[in-house]
């Protein structure tokens, strides 16, 4: 997808069709960072609200009627954030949360993501970029720097490199026919969306299916390529489309 379609797609939307308030909680116990943050939402549509440390349900954010945020900015390491978002997806599920934290390794945002993370926001990101940053999350995107992309699709390059002096095993051909071949015509076009990087949403928009659909298709997409997420799936995609489709070449 050209990047004149993305931007008629999802920025421009975002511009054209602003949404109302949000309620915003911020998870923070430092009272540093809480003012700076409250500094930088102020006069945006990210209304401050009080939140409790742990049962999220009993917060103002968490509500199935109105668009809400939780923001998480506690120190603490990778597999605390994903317990907190966890837990936070457990109790308020329409609810979206953003990780703002310093120090992020790559392979701890795809932690992050699994769990459910809809947002990683750098502290030293400029204000208007987060505001903006939340405002596409709030709009159904997931928002990862690009510096963080790339860190996050090395180390899955990395981890498919085989280690110095370990035997090579590679998939034969008529493997990667046999994995094509389990894919139904609607999970291959789904499939080559998704290497040229389509989010569910835009997926969803192109094919005129609902979001939801999507994602189950996924499921089965990464079950049936014997992929662990998106990522690799498309990656996969990207190797052996061409050998096993001729002139179905996907997008690099």
């Amino acid at each position: 997808m050209s990047q004149q379609a993305v931007y008629e797609e999802t920025i421009l939307p975002i511009a054209q069709k602003p949404f109302d308030q949000v309620t915003t909680a911020l998870i923070c116990s430092n009272n540093l960072l809480r003012s700076g943050i409250a500094v930088i939402l102020e006069g945006s549509r990210f209304v401050l609200a009080e939140s409790t440390d742990g049962d999220f349900a009993d917060s103002p954010a968490c509500s199935d009627v109105l668009p809400a945020l939780f923001i998480i900015c506690e120190s603490g390491t990778p597999d605390e954030h994903a317990k907190t978002i966890g837990r936070l997806k457990a109790q308020c599920p329409s609810a979206k949360a953003v990780v703002v934290a310093d120090n992020m390794a790559p392979r701890d945002v795809l932690l992050l993501c699994e769990a459910g993370l809809d947002g990683y926001c750098p502290p030293n990101m400029k204000p208007g970029a987060m505001v903006k940053a939340m405002e596409l999350v709030m709009q159904g995107e997931r928002f990862i720097p690009l510096s963080v992309s790339f860190g996050m699709l090395e180390e899955v390059q990395a981890a498919r490199r085989p280690r110095s002096g370990a035997t090579v095993l590679a998939f034969p051909s008529r493997d990667a026919h046999s994995r094509v071949s389990r894919l139904s015509e609607r999970e291959t076009q789904i499939l080559r969306l998704l290497t040229q990087g389509a989010s569910n949403k835009i997926i969803a928009r192109e094919l005129g299916l609902a979001e939801a659909t999507i994602k189950v298709h996924l499921k089965a997409i990464l079950r049936k390529v014997g992929a662990e997420n998106r990522t690799q799936a498309a990656m996969w995609a990207r190797e052996h489309f061409e050998d096993v489709l001729p002139g179905t070449a996907v997008a690099r």
